[in-house]
Order: structure tokens, then C-alpha cells, then sequence
């Protein structure tokens, strides 16, 4: 299966390649955000049917059975190897390093839970700095979910 993955991963990589857009013109032409584009050009979304007509307006020359492909429920999964890239190593190295933090400031604003990766937005953006260089600013967007205390029910 995960061949199948990496060769439909590879033909849509391709059409957006072949398209010269960005993930962020793409995403401009959707209404989605750029990440999430990213995310189902490499099988690890699933696209809404509703969503389709604007994704192949973006991207004309994504054939039929790859728009279809994408409406079915992927199978989210990634390489292990993955971390050993540097930017994805650093991105997991600033959220290791700042997460007990940004864990007791969810804690203090919202109570004892978590932030939802299912109902979820994520985007990238390219911003000048004070010192006018450019800054990556990646955004997480997702709902708060309260641990619940678990009562005994009687049935």
C-alpha cells in the first residue's frame, strides 16, 4: 500500500509542480490554507467532493482518477526518516523545547486538555522581522478538547 501511496504522492507532487504555482497561490484559489493544499498533494487529507471543482480550477491539468483518489480517506502515515530532514528536525525541536511551556499556558487559559490535530488548521506565512529579515511563522489552530472526568455510569 504505501508504494501506491508514494507513487500517487509523486504524480500529484508533479501536477503542482507543473502547474508553477505555490502551495500559497493554491491555497488562495481554494479558500484552504496552504498547509492543508500541501498536506492533500501528499495523501495525508482527504479532499471534501465540495472542495474539488476549486482544486481542479487551480490545478487544471490534475486528472480524474487522482481528484478522485484524493476524495477517498487517506492513509495518514509518514517515513520515520522524516526527522533527520533539518527544517522537519528543527520544527520538532522548537516544539519539544517550548512545549512544556506553551502545555502550562493551554493549562492556565483553557484547564486540563489538549489542542485537537483533527480539527486543525495549520498555515505557513513569510513576514519581514523588526531587523527586516525574512521569518517563518507557522500557526496552529486547533480546538481546545477538555479532559473529562470519568464518572461511573450504571447501565
Amino acid at each position: 500500500m504505501e508504494d501506491n501511496k508514494k507513487t500517487i504522492t509523486n504524480r500529484l507532487v508533479a501536477v503542482k509542480r507543473n502547474s508553477g504555482k505555490s502551495f500559497s497561490q493554491i491555497a488562495e484559489q481554494t479558500g484552504l490554507t496552504n498547509v492543508y493544499v500541501a498536506q492533500l498533494l501528499r495523501r495525508q487529507a482527504q479532499l471534501n467532493p465540495d472542495t474539488a471543482p476549486k482544486l481542479r480550477a487551480a490545478l487544471p491539468e490534475l486528472p480524474e482518477d487522482l481528484l478522485q483518489e484524493m476524495m477517498r480517506p487517506p492513509m495518514r502515515s509518514y517515513d520515520p526518516n522524516l526527522i533527520q530532514e533539518p527544517c522537519v528536525y528543527r520544527l520538532n525541536e522548537a516544539v519539544m523545547h517550548f512545549g512544556e511551556s506553551i502545555k502550562e499556558i493551554i493549562n492556565e487559559e483553557f484547564g486540563d486538555g489538549i489542542m485537537s490535530a483533527i480539527d486543525f488548521y495549520c498555515s505557513v506565512d513569510k513576514v519581514k522581522g523588526v531587523d527586516g529579515k525574512d521569518r517563518v511563522v507557522v500557526t496552529f489552530d486547533g480546538k481546545y478538547l477538555p479532559y473529562t472526568e470519568q464518572d461511573h455510569v450504571v447501565l
